[in-house]
């Protein structure tokens, strides 16, 4: 490609003086306000570090098939650990991929009158066979927290809020780590890798395999590519963030087209969400922000919910109905009664799932 379809961002900017840091702010909301995603570069992300998880990542796919399937999620009521080529559905469509899901290390709630949204919360399942993945996955994880911490606060500002404006009603964040393999495959038409979908948190800071395309972003109606930078991560903005500022800032449409075989790809996705019983309060913009704001999204099939635990159950549900049909019928069944005619009233409302 002769030139990116996304702006670059270098968060170095915001310790390189006021001026640069105030420049960075305005740039960050530029982005997200027109378009919801941008290349971020100056994380302090160490090559090393980068090459560590790849070849993790490299190392758990090149496992033994049954060392895969022995972390398998539909083993998991918290819908963590490995799945396999197609065991994941966006908008109802496979999608061609192998992952493990990794949250954060919690014991599972046992209390019978939690929130729905308390079954996320449990234990990971890590690989006997590669016990160094989950050493490398730590360190990403306290890193990438730092840096999306560092994005927030700076988005707070250039918003017109506190600097404290996310630390303070984010709790004890719900981060979750994908670390997914692309396969190739053989078809004349391009295959879905991962289907158009909006993120349903605040915050994603992507990876990408050097030299691998395939991710596609929503602008003006029409898909662009948005191949990798070396040293940058992709980021873009989730649906509790469209929320927060009533639309001003944008969640956008983004989806991956599969490589061609034999090739295949690597990406890590870093989700950074409140807790999930944390609501995130309206971001008060200052009149001229306000002024643009478009309103948050309204479809009635995928309603946007304040409460970060049920935006996040909502996804599970439908993106792993193996899972879901195993541990979880009842709600299965529950948002199934809650989308018949009578019920729709409800959903579009936001008040079911």
């Amino acid at each position: 490609m002769t030139e990116l379809n996304l702006p670059i961002l270098d968060l170095s900017r915001l310790d390189a003086g006021a001026e640069a840091a105030a420049q960075f702010r305005d740039d960050l909301r530029a982005a997200t306000h027109d378009v919801g995603f941008f290349y971020l570069t100056g994380t302090g992300v160490s090559p090393e570090l980068e090459s560590r998880l790849h070849r993790a990542a490299r190392e758990f796919f090149a496992l033994p098939e049954a060392d895969k399937l022995a972390i398998e999620n539909v083993n998991s009521p918290h819908f963590r650990g490995y799945t396999r080529i197609g065991g994941e559905r966006t908008q109802g469509k496979v999608d061609w991929r192998e992952q493990i899901d990794i949250g954060p290390e919690r014991e599972a709630v046992a209390d019978a009158d939690a929130p729905d949204f308390a079954r996320l919360i449990g234990p990971n399942l890590w690989p006997e066979a590669q016990p160094e993945l989950r050493d490398v996955v730590t360190e990403w994880h306290d890193h990438l927290s730092g840096v999306a911490r560092k994005l927030l606060r700076a988005w707070a500002l250039s918003l017109g809020a506190e600097e404290s404006y996310f630390d303070e009603h984010f709790g004890e964040p719900s981060t979750l780590i994908k670390i997914v393999r692309y396969p190739g495959k053989e078809d004349p038409t391009p295959q879905q890798g991962v289907g158009a979908h909006k993120d349903s948190g605040v915050l994603t800071l992507l990876w990408v395999e050097p030299g691998k395309g395939g991710l596609q972003v929503e602008r003006d109606g029409q898909w662009v590519d948005a191949p990798p930078v070396p040293g940058a991560f992709v980021v873009n903005i989730g649906e509790l963030l469209e929320y927060a500022t009533q639309g001003y800032l944008i969640a956008t449409k983004h989806r991956v087209i599969s490589p061609k075989y034999p090739d295949d790809r690597i990406s890590v996705p870093f989700f950074f969400n409140p807790a999930l019983d944390k609501r995130l309060p309206l971001i008060e913009l200052p009149d001229e922000l306000a002024a643009q704001a478009r309103g948050v999204t309204q479809d009635p099939s995928n309603p946007i919910h304040a409460l970060y635990g049920e935006n996040a159950l909502k996804s599970r549900l439908r993106a792993h109905p193996d899972v879901a049909g195993i541990h979880h019928a009842d709600l299965v069944a529950a948002r199934a009664a809650a989308a018949e005619p009578s019920g729709r009233e409800a959903v579009a409302s936001g008040s079911s799932a």
